[in-house]
């Protein structure tokens, strides 16, 4: 009898041990990496999604944060996820262009002309599209778009109110084709220089003016030599959530559908966060910065800036011809 005891018990034991460790294998842990520092915007976006990811598949599922290039460099990591070595990164649109090309079609101007145009693109159809085609053609996957960040126009000259006001701006622009093509199309005269060159030439008069993130202008003091600022939203720059499709495959279904629950509504927040912020910063640039902000009258940007879209999407073929007219679509 008391032999049956002890066999029953070891047996019971077993049983247990081995459910524990099936529970625990059921745990699965995502390594979420980004290349700059712990409190930039990439964590808003990241640890919004790995509250939800472990809210919505009932604590199965952790997202550990990686930032400051820990697990990988932004311009290695799609590459990386491709391999099965990364299990999700944040990377701009401009470093997922080498690796897929239609991804250049976020870098053109006014490709997106508000942000309704902006979610009518990322969360609808169009948003879809892209991400299963990415995924068809690189077998990485894009969990949600992020919030896009603007570029704001600031110059030393004159306030601009129309494109009539651009005439003869010396801006500085990085050396892309786009941006500078972009300028020209605007009657503005491009300055192509280096970003560790940019305070100087500003300081000493050799450019008018630039264009730079929004807290960009207020960080580098650029209020102290240029007192306009225009906001004209001309570039809207997203930075998309990806995954390996080696760590999706170790989710069930249901953990699956947690995770990309978790990203399109962290995705949402992040929108939230960063439009606020923005917001703020302008109003501190006027407030404190003793900058005069003008919003002009965007029509004539964008027609000038369409010509530029026609342009490069004759250079870059059917295919981003074809998204391009999709996303002008979505925003009607």
């Amino acid at each position: 009898m008391k032999l049956d005891l002890f066999k029953r018990l070891v047996i019971v034991g077993a049983l247990a041990a081995f459910g524990a460790g099936a529970q625990a294998a059921d745990k699965v842990v995502m390594n979420l990496g980004w290349s700059t520092p712990a409190d930039s915007s990439y964590s808003v976006l990241g640890k919004k999604f790995a509250e939800l990811a472990q809210k919505y598949s009932n604590g199965a599922v952790e997202v550990k944060l990686r930032c400051c290039a820990q697990i990988a460099t932004e311009d290695d990591a799609f590459k990386a996820m491709q391999l099965g070595t990364v299990d999700g990164y944040f990377i701009s649109q401009n470093n997922v262009a080498p690796h897929w090309p239609l991804m250049d079609v976020f870098q053109l101007p006014y490709i997106f002309q508000s942000e309704a145009h902006v979610t009518a693109v990322t969360t609808g159809p169009v948003g879809k599209e892209i991400q299963a085609r990415l995924f068809k053609d690189t077998g990485v996957h894009l969990l949600t778009f992020g919030a896009p960040s603007y570029r704001d126009l600031f110059d030393s000259r004159v306030a601009i109110r129309s494109m009539a006001d651009m005439k003869g701006l010396k801006l500085r622009v990085p050396k892309n084709k786009v941006m500078i093509d972009t300028f020209k199309a605007f009657g503005a005269e491009p300055v192509p220089l280096a970003w560790s060159e940019t305070p100087t030439a500003l300081q000493t008069g050799t450019i008018d003016g630039a264009d730079n993130g929004t807290t960009v202008i207020k960080d580098m003091k650029f209020y102290e030599f240029a007192k306009h600022l225009a906001v004209l939203d001309h570039f809207a720059g997203v930075a998309p959530l990806f995954a390996s499709d080696r760590f999706m495959k170790k989710l069930k279904p249901d953990q699956a559908a947690a995770v990309q629950r978790a990203a399109l509504e962290a995705g949402q927040y992040q929108t939230q966060v960063t439009a606020k912020e923005t917001a703020d910063v302008r109003q501190w640039l006027v407030d404190q910065g003793g900058m005069k902000m003008t919003t002009p009258d965007r029509a004539e940007f964008i027609a000038a800036a369409q010509k530029v879209q026609q342009a490069f999407a004759a250079e870059h073929g059917p295919a981003f011809a074809d998204l391009l007219g999709k996303i002008r679509t979505a925003a009607k």
